[in-house]
Order: structure tokens, then sequence, then C-alpha cells
């Protein structure tokens, strides 16, 4: 963090005429912060900003986002990039540790990860306490708490072994523990993972192969599957992640953090929306549909809303996007699902708004959730365990951030402000005098 005491800004209270000087906190990219740390011990005050939008609650060098511009840095690296020349596991590396991994350093951390896949066989056991149509995100929420009842060696948040020793299991579990509750919700047997696959290839086979019959694996669907991992690692301090870093701040072990930060990614606001897009062409029903949907989408008069397009952060071509859109392309060219009423829905609906003058007016492009929700119906991965598959993905930025907040020699206890506005002081009425 660069602090130039010779820039300041100037806080007035108009009704005494008091004045504080505050730092003013500059980063390598983005907007000058102001710091106002000793705001409170000096002046008895506190800043209001609802959902913490304008306030920065950390200092970190992980992922960096212009929304105006449409620009996502992991470590300085364009996710455009990173999706279309890296792979998963190696953006995870990057995440972690700050660089990209020479051959000898992939490998020792593939192998490490590879090891890691399996899960305590007690812990399958854990699965039949759940009802069958249990939703895979309750179910996670409780098996990803749980494994710090099984894993006692890497509790210790002091030890920087254990807290890479957790890192670790938590990247590499994540898929086995996400395919186990969609093979429990469906009544079929787990499948194990297997160290010769890759980490997408491994996902997939668990997911949807079964003891009877070998499974082989299609590359496009593994690729894919490995893009829509890279495109969801890390998001910056979106809800889920700062979860993750006030859990932590609190002293919680590693897997009572993530499973802080499933919780939050699980409200339909932030890991629910490639969902809420299929359910959106749901009820379109039809292509024929299409024109009056998008008179409504103008009308502002009209509740209805057009889920999957535009972004609270971009106001610019979400990055993900570009690089999903053809992912989404070659995906169902791949497995020929062009007569799918939902997907050629989605399809002439994309088609629409790319050419609509009004669309391009107001920057309301498809977004990362639009394609992703696609793809993975066209995989044949059904609509409840898509946040499954994005926490999944941002594992790997919890963990980083996880890891980048417990090195921080500032870090405190999580402790937000109020601005209050209920009773003030009143005495006890007993009981029986109270009307």
């Amino acid at each position: 963090m660069a602090t130039d005491n010779q820039r300041t800004v100037t806080l007035t209270d108009d009704s005494t005429g008091k004045s504080w000087k505050l730092n003013l906190t500059s980063g390598t990219m983005g907007p000058d912060v102001i710091d106002i740390r000793k705001l409170q011990a000096d002046a008895d005050m506190f800043t209001f900003d609802p959902g913490y939008t304008s306030t920065a609650s950390c200092e970190s060098k992980i992922t960096f986002i212009d929304g105006d511009k449409g620009i996502l840095l992991h470590r300085g690296y364009p996710i455009e990039e990173l999706a279309e020349k890296s792979d998963f596991l190696e953006v995870a590396y990057l995440l972690q540790f700050g660089e990209l991994p020479n051959p000898h350093q992939k490998a020792e951390w593939v192998g490490s990860i590879t090891r890691h896949t399996m899960v305590h066989e007690q812990l399958i056991r854990f699965y039949s306490g759940f009802r069958r149509d249990a939703h895979p995100m309750a179910v996670m929420c409780g098996v990803v708490g749980a494994l710090s009842a099984f894993y006692h060696d890497s509790l210790d948040i002091h030890d920087p072994r254990q807290r890479e020793i957790a890192s670790h299991r938590l990247i590499a579990k994540m898929p086995t523990l996400a395919a186990m509750a969609h093979k429990y919700a469906v009544g079929q047997p787990f499948m194990y993972p297997q160290n010769n696959l890759n980490y997408a290839e491994n996902f997939l086979h668990m997911m949807f192969a079964v003891p009877a019959e070998a499974y082989k694996v299609n590359p496009v669907l593994s690729r894919a599957i490995d893009k829509i991992f890279i495109l969801h690692a890390d998001h910056e301090q979106n809800a889920s992640t700062s979860t993750v870093r006030l859990a932590s701040s609190s002293g919680a072990n590693p897997f009572a953090c993530m499973a802080a930060g499933i919780a939050s990614l699980w409200g339909p606001a932030h890991g629910g929306a490639n969902e809420a897009v299929l359910k959106m062409l749901m009820q379109i029903g039809s292509k024929d549909n299409i024109p009056d949907v998008v008179r409504r989408a103008k009308d502002k008069s009209s509740d209805f809303r057009l889920m999957g397009f535009g972004h609270r952060v971009y106001k610019n071509y979400d990055p993900r996007a570009k690089v999903m859109r053809q992912t989404c392309h070659e995906v169902l060219s791949e497995l020929g699902h062009r007569n799918d009423p939902l997907l050629e829905t989605a399809m002439e609906l994309e088609r629409v708004a790319l050419q609509d003058d009004y669309f391009i007016e107001k920057k309301l492009y498809p977004n990362v959730d639009f394609y992703s929700g696609i793809v993975l119906r066209a995989m044949g991965i059904p609509m409840s365990m898509f946040t499954v598959l994005f926490a999944l993905a941002r594992t790997a930025g919890w963990v980083a951030h996880w890891q980048e907040q417990l090195a921080d020699p500032h870090q405190k206890i999580g402790r937000p402000r109020q601005l209050y506005t209920g009773p003030t002081t009143r005495s006890f009425v007993p009981l029986d005098k109270r009307a």
C-alpha cells in the first residue's frame, strides 16, 4: 500500500467549522482511496456505505476489475489470455502464489492436487444423512464444513504448512464432493477420482460415469468445463469472497470459512444467475415469443427483467462472456443440440440482443451467466448443480484470499459499524404496567 502524505483530502463539519485531513492512498491500478482508519478516533464519526460498494475492506494483490472498461486481471494477467492459453489448476496456482508456475512447479502442484482428490471414507456416509431431494448447495455447505471434523492436521491457521495442506485439500476435494452430491441426488453409486485424468476430466468422470460401463471423457466438453472453472475462479471482493474473509478474520478454520463462502454464494443475487437464465428461457418457451420479450424488456413500466444481460460491475462487455460465447457455440456444435427448443430460444435471443440498438446503447450484452447456463444445460448437468460448479471453481479464489488475509500483518477481525436509528435510552416497564 502506497500512501503519499503530501496528498490529503479535507473533511469539514459545516456546523462546527472543524476540519480533519485524511490521507489519500494509491494502489497500482484503480481509483485512489481515502484512508479513514483514524476518522472515528479523530472525529468521532463513521462513514455510511450500505453494501460497502464504495469502501475498500482490504488490501489485495490478487484480482483487479475495471467494470467501465471491461477489464478483469488475475495477478496482472487478462482473463481472456488465461482462459485461452492456460488451464484451471495453473490459474489456481497463479492466484495462490502470484506467478505462473514453471514446468517443475506445475508438475508438483498438479501432483499434489491429484493426490488429495479422494475424501475420507467415513465422509461418504455423511451424505446418507441428507434427503435425496436436498438441494446440492445445502449438501455442500454441510460436507465442506464437516471436513474440519476429518482433517485435524490442517486446522492450525498459524502454521504455514497446515495452511498449505488445507489449501491443496480444498481445491482437490471440491470436485469430488460436488460430484458426490449429484450422484447421491440421482441414486447412483459414487465414482472415485482417477489419477490418470486431469482436473476437468476427473470431474466429468465422477459426475457421469457408472460402474457398469466405461466412460470416455469428451475433450471438447472437458475443455469447456475447464474454461468455466477459470472464468469463475475469482472476481475480487464480491459477496462470497468478502464472507470468506470476514469469517477468516475471526480465526475460523479454513473449512468453516469455505462453507461460509458457499452459503453466501447460494444466494440468487450472487451465484444463482445462470440458473435464473434458464428459468427465464423456460418462461419464454419459444423463440417465436422473443419479439414480445424484447418489447417488455424495453418497457420501463414492465416488471419483466431480462436475465443474463448486463452486469452490476461491468458497464461494458463482460470479458468472461467473450470467452464463454465461443465455448458455448463449440459445445453446441459438438453435441448437436440444435433441436433443443430452449437452446434455440437462447441463441435467437442472443442474436436479437446483439443487433438491437436499445441493447447496444444500454450496453446490455449477454454476460458470462447467460452462456455458462446454456453450456451446462447442453452437457446434461442439472440446473440445481449450476451454483455448485460455481462454488467448485471459486474455491481457488477463496483460498487465495484466505491465505492472503492471514499473511496480512494489518489484519483485524471484521467489525462493521452501523447508523443506529432505533429508540434512545428508556426505562424498563414491568409487565403489569404495560398497556
